[in-house]
């Protein structure tokens, strides 16, 4: 009887997985297993915040398996080490994986090739499980492993070859199996979590698309810049796990409308990023593009920007809506990181590590080439541009509504005024509790230039 083993990863789901699909089509029965990597939980990569999502995406994926016959095996170890004592123990013949991107996926996989490459199972590495389309799949004419600009990789994305979605398995048969007690969200990552937390698993995520597919994606283009209408589709946590598969949901939104349009185009960007950290895994850490920087390293400053105390109101709501929800409008996301590299001069990587340690969606390929975009250490054709976060929240948020939610202290400043809270009386602005701007803008821009070369 051929036993085959499906090494869930960044795919936990059912709907639209070619690593279970192709597990249960090449065997009589499948093992479907999930290893806590112990190395990465002592390194501390499971957040709080991530650990509880990724808990509770694990007990529903344990579910949907049952409701196929099978049910989530859990064991700690290395995934080496675990899927080569597993296939000692059933006589395993083929072990199915999701490629990925990372320096640790890489290496994991190298790891698995070597334990298996005397035990008689032939290792299967699949592509466009969590991307549309795959790393390397489109190249440059000219030459060159990667696309180093978005919007000729956007042409080439949009016309590249796709895999069809597949239905989930009508049953999955399975040996009996020993494995770990499902995890808890302390078990993998302890500590305080954001109290308004998505919920994490493959149903929530359907559920999700099934709401945005309607006319929510319509009104995309539109809103999509808009920080009070939240006309975002808050799927990022669900793709990040491959809870959801981007693929399927490509398919679902379709290319009818400019707000599906604009946002299977934002799809691109996830994969563009992808493609980048895949021929560049230093980069996670590196300097896509050095430019020479010699960083600002004040402890101060970063705690102020961390908690959401600079003076600016809608760079407080960003950082306050981050700590409350693990999780922050893009919008918002571009401003508070221009904010600390390019106003405050600080490191990219400090900012990038902070939202690693809070975001649910915390992943390295698009946080940290987001980070260096917005720092312009990255892909960005325009390294020297600083967002004015005045300017940006009178154009995105030009009611104050999204800062009135997050910046609490402000939410009886009426208007577009609660932006410019330092212009208050000065009676007024001392019954706020209020911090005053922490650096003047045009000073800060200017500093960033000098450091550039560019005053």
């Amino acid at each position: 009887m051929a036993v085959a083993i499906t090494v869930f990863t960044r795919d936990l789901r059912v709907h639209d997985n070619p690593v279970l699909s192709a597990a249960v089509a090449g065997a009589d029965q499948v093992i479907p297993l999930f290893v806590l990597d112990q190395h990465m939980l002592d390194s501390g990569f499971v957040s709080p915040n991530r650990a509880a999502f990724l808990a509770e995406s694990l007990a529903n994926l344990d579910r949907r398996l049952h409701r196929l016959g099978a049910g989530l095996v859990v064991r700690r170890g290395t995934v080496a080490d675990v899927v080569a004592d597993l296939v000692a123990e059933h006589g395993v013949g083929d072990v199915h994986v999701a490629a990925d991107v990372t320096g640790y996926a890489q290496r994991r996989e190298e790891a698995l090739r070597s334990r298996l490459s005397d035990s008689g199972a032939a290792l299967h590495v699949h592509d466009a499980v969590t991307t549309v389309v795959p790393p390397g799949a489109v190249t440059p004419s000219g030459g060159g492993d990667h696309f180093a600009v978005f919007t000729p990789y956007l042409r080439h994305w949009t016309c590249a070859e796709r895999r069809s979605v597949l239905p989930p398995p009508a049953r999955v048969a399975t040996p009996r199996v020993s494995g770990d007690p499902m995890p808890r969200a302390d078990d993998l990552g302890p500590g305080p979590r954001a109290p308004s937390l998505p919920p994490g698993g493959e149903t929530a995520a359907r559920e999700g698309m099934t709401a945005w597919g309607g006319a929510s994606v319509r009104h995309y283009g539109r809103l999509q810049d808009d920080l009070a209408a939240d006309g975002t589709s808050r799927l990022s946590p669900y793709l990040h796990f491959g809870c959801l598969s981007p693929t399927e949901l490509v398919a679902s939104v379709g290319r009818g409308s400019d707000g599906a349009e604009a946002f299977v185009r934002q799809v691109a960007w996830r994969d563009f990023h992808h493609q980048v950290l895949a021929a560049r895994p230093a980069c996670s850490q590196a300097d896509y593009r050095s430019r020479g920087d010699r960083w600002r390293t004040s402890d101060e400053d970063f705690d102020c920007w961390r908690r959401g105390r600079t003076g600016y109101p809608v760079v407080d709501a960003g950082m306050r809506q981050l700590e409350q929800e693990g999780w922050m409008h893009n919008r918002a996301r571009l401003i508070v990181a221009s904010f600390l590299t390019k106003t405050l001069y600080v490191d990219w990587r400090w900012g990038a590590r902070h939202f690693m340690d809070m975001l649910v969606d915390g992943d390295i390929a698009n946080n940290q080439m987001n980070w260096q975009w917005v720092a312009g250490t990255g892909t960005d054709t325009r390294p020297q541009r600083v967002l004015n976060p005045l300017a940006q929240a009178l154009r995105y948020d030009p009611t104050g509504e999204y800062v009135r939610q997050y910046v609490p202290e402000l939410a009886d400043v009426p208007g577009a005024a609660v932006h410019r809270p330092w212009t208050l009386p000065a009676e007024q602005r001392k019954q706020l509790d209020y911090p005053e701007p922490m650096v003047d803008l045009d000073e800060g821009r200017d500093r960033f230039l000098r450091a550039r070369g560019k005053r």
